[in-house]
């Protein structure tokens, strides 16, 4: 039933464009992934669910709504990261053209291929009409009540960046790194006609996939190490920890380019901000934030 309660229907009206497409294209996606779960519409369940999440845990009313929306929406995409990890894995071990005397590859290959099925399962499962109502419905809320409009989306983001300390970068923090940035990515992305906002997400989108890739190589070495030991094993064990380790080294200066890329761009920014002397020189030094 339609609702002809003003004040919702104001709500709506109010919803900014930036919101409500995100939200939208959420919504649409559920509908495609619950009638066919191939791999680009669990692929795109999963980037719209992580975006709503994202807007839901920064700009929307933390009530009880808010609270289970991302709770569902946490438990759907872990599972449907599941069968996008594998779908990774498979297309890159397929690609793989090293000696395989040992048989390591096509055994693995047929490992990975039974788990992606079986998640495969699992997750069209957990897609069913009442659990889909239910976010459907949930979803509905949510976008009436997420406001920017007094939120600043690229300020919010440059907040959200991740800090990378004093410390060497390893896989623990890497991986925790590229969630921050995601994060503020995303933010970002509701910056409308901004060209600041446009090379902020251009740099974390360049860090974000060196990052992802090698990731996708990792979760892969560290199932491989399970079956088949280490590297003196294995010699699929011991390609696939020279591509991790290489793909680790450009993903770690992937991140620490955009990140100096993104604070020299924060600084510009600021630069207007700050009080010129009137007997000063035209340029003014900015320190750093």
């Amino acid at each position: 039933m339609r609702t002809t309660d003003p004040q919702q229907l104001s709500n709506r009206a109010a919803v900014q464009p930036q919101v409500r497409l995100v939200f939208d294209r959420l919504t649409r996606q559920i509908t495609r992934v619950s009638k066919d779960a191939k791999p680009e519409n669990v692929h795109r369940f999963r980037t719209n669910s992580r975006r709503v999440e994202v807007l839901a845990a920064n700009l929307s009313p933390q009530n009880g709504n808010t609270r289970k929306l991302l709770k569902l929406l946490s438990k759907l995409r872990r599972k449907a990261g599941e069968v996008r990890d594998l779908d990774v894995q498979i297309a890159f071990l397929k690609e793989l053209k090293i000696p395989d005397r040992q048989n390591h590859r096509a055994l693995l290959l047929e490992t990975l291929t039974g788990e992606q099925q079986k998640q495969s399962k699992k997750f069209a499962r957990s897609l069913d009409r009442a659990v889909m109502r239910k976010l459907r419905k949930r979803l509905r809320k949510a976008k009436a009540e997420t406001n920017l409009a007094e939120v600043d989306p690229l300020k919010l983001a440059f907040s959200r960046l991740p800090k990378l300390g004093q410390g060497a970068l390893n896989e623990k923090t890497l991986h925790a790194h590229r969630t921050s940035a995601k994060h503020a990515r995303y933010l970002a992305e509701l910056s409308s006609d901004s060209q600041d906002a446009e090379f902020f997400v251009e740099e974390l989108k360049k860090a974000q996939d060196e990052i992802g890739r090698w990731h996708d190589v990792l979760k892969l070495t560290e199932r491989a190490q399970r079956l088949f030991g280490g590297v003196h094993d294995s010699s699929l064990v011991s390609a696939l920890e020279n591509i991790n380790h290489a793909r680790f080294r450009r993903a770690g200066s992937a991140l620490q380019n955009a990140l100096k890329a993104l604070s020299e761009l924060d600084q510009r920014a600021l630069a207007p901000l700050e009080p010129k002397p009137q007997s000063a020189p035209a340029s003014v030094h900015v320190a750093a934030a």
